[in-house]
């Protein structure tokens, strides 16, 4: 059974496009809790978060004549959301440490027991937050939004394998900052 993109919120989304305003907050109040969550792990700051939603949905409302129902809303959305994160971080001007800037790790460090490992979700959430800038954005684009090592290369402007490496090194950052049970 494959999923009809265009049946989900298609009356309040067409709402929308034509200038109702309720439906413009009954759309925001069904994203919005998720899009912050995004907005707040690639950022790490509750204040740039917050800006960075409104500015993702005042887009999107802008642009909503341009949505096609050929995919779901909350996908259209949510590439909105992070490419207002990934432009933001920009300006900000990420520095991620590039391969040539460190060594990579042992192959066997790469093997975690995560069945082992039993942590709290807000620890996870407060060693995430110690993270360096440039491995948090790689880790939350590739394990907690989804995409993959080619995507983020291309949405970051830095090559495939600088990705790959970026979150090998997010992964055994994590691990020490858990280990070390900070």
């Amino acid at each position: 059974m494959t999923t009809n993109y265009e049946d989900i919120h298609r009356d309040v989304i067409e709402s929308c496009m034509n200038g109702n305003v309720r439906a413009q907050y009954q759309l925001y109040s069904l994203y919005s809790r998720a899009m912050y969550n995004i907005c707040l792990r690639m950022t790490n700051q509750v204040e740039e978060a917050e800006d960075l939603l409104q500015e993702s949905f005042s887009y999107a409302f802008s642009k909503l004549g341009s949505f096609r129902f050929e995919s779901s809303f909350g996908a259209w959305l949510k590439r909105i959301v992070v490419n207002t994160c990934i432009n933001h971080l920009k300006k900000r001007k990420v520095d991620l440490v590039y391969t040539e800037q460190q060594s990579d790790p042992a192959p066997d460090d790469d093997h975690v027991d995560y069945e082992e490992i039993k942590f709290q979700v807000e620890q996870v959430r407060k060693a995430m937050e110690k993270l360096p800038e440039g491995y948090r954005v790689v880790f939350s684009l590739y394990l907690l939004e989804g995409y993959d090592h080619k995507e983020i290369s291309e949405i970051l402007g830095i090559t495939e394998s600088t990705s790959k490496s970026q979150f090998l090194r997010a992964k055994q950052k994590m691990k020490e900052i858990l280990m070390r049970n900070e």
